[in-house]
């Protein structure tokens, strides 16, 4: 395993981070093909074996039940010192008021209750999951910046927004000099490049480090187009994501995976890896095999024409996933 700094900050993080939505309660929140403590300890198991030192969840993910699971297991097998563990906030975790976004109730509530699920003291990276155009970004960033200090948290981050929205938030920490956010978690793999017209370069200028999430596109960068899996049957988010016309690059992967050998999977997150701007993928592991594809991407090499055959097919999307 590799490992890299997350952005400008001093933090040492795997090349790969294990994406947690997949653990969790079937019976709770949105998804149905997540996998219980059972199914998920070996994975996480076999992520700290492989050198993995970085994982995300979200108090969202089945109902909170993924924090849980997730940071059980964390506690079984490894010293907290040696893991670098990120949740976020924002998602609704009960009806009725202040039950999601990102005021200061729900931040400082929230947090609190990530912590007890994850049986930790702190969390070393308290992410935004959205942009809340319902709260003042100064009482956003304020209360993140509080949350730094009191210790429950070592460096903040972001997901999915509009540049300007973050640029908007990072400027006003800084003005006030509180907690800026370190990395930026957002959409962006071989089916879906929006985010180089303005949100990578705004990341690369300002030291922000990147942790796409869908690095494999929902899976479908791995396989024919067209397959149906049981994930992807009961995926509503995921249907509204890619096009038909994407199934081009889709043949281009699989076109380079035959020729070098290795599965479609390494490919589409080494081509990732190759990116300047990105620090970790966020990947999903639900077998073995999942884990040991992602290890090996770090170690892929793939050629300027590999490159160029891969990227040349690309179709502009409507910005999706804010």
């Amino acid at each position: 395993m590799q490992y890299v700094k997350l952005g400008s900050t001093g933090l040492d993080v795997s090349r790969i981070c294990l994406g947690c939505m997949t653990y969790g309660l079937p019976d709770r929140g949105a998804h149905e093909w997540t996998l219980d403590e059972e199914a998920s300890r070996p994975l996480i198991r076999q992520a700290l074996d492989a050198g993995i030192n970085f994982f995300d969840t979200a108090n969202v993910y089945s109902d909170g039940t993924s924090e849980e699971i997730v940071g059980k297991a964390l506690r079984d097998f490894v010293s907290r010192d040696e893991i670098v563990l990120a949740t976020k906030v924002n998602g609704r975790m009960r009806p009725g008021p202040n039950g999601a976004g990102l005021s200061r109730k729900a931040i400082m509530t929230e947090i609190d209750h990530s912590l007890a699920r994850l049986g930790t003291d702190y969390v070393d990276l308290y992410q935004i999951h959205r942009f809340d155009p319902h709260t003042p970004v100064e009482e956003t960033m304020e209360a993140l910046h509080d949350v730094v200090k009191a210790g429950k948290v070592r460096y903040i981050g972001a997901s999915s927004m509009y540049a300007w929205q973050f640029s908007k938030m990072q400027y006003t920490a800084e003005r006030h000099g509180w907690t800026k956010f370190v990395s930026m978690q957002n959409h962006y793999n071989l089916l879906y490049r929006e985010e180089e017209r303005e949100m990578l370069p705004l990341c690369a200028d300002q030291g922000v480090g990147v942790l796409p999430w869908s690095p494999l596109a929902r899976g479908r960068l791995t396989r024919d187009w067209g397959t149906v899996t049981d994930r992807s049957a009961n995926d509503n988010f995921g249907s509204r994501l890619y096009v038909d016309s994407d199934r081009v690059v889709v043949e281009a992967v699989t076109r380079v995976a035959h020729e070098r050998g290795v599965p479609r999977a390494q490919v589409a997150l080494a081509w990732l890896l190759h990116q300047d701007t990105v620090t970790a993928p966020i990947i999903g592991a639900a077998r073995p095999q999942h884990l040991e594809d992602a290890v090996a991407a770090v170690e892929l090499e793939l050629t300027d024409k590999e490159l160029e055959e891969l990227e040349r097919s690309y179709v502009p999307h409507p910005i999706i996933g804010h």
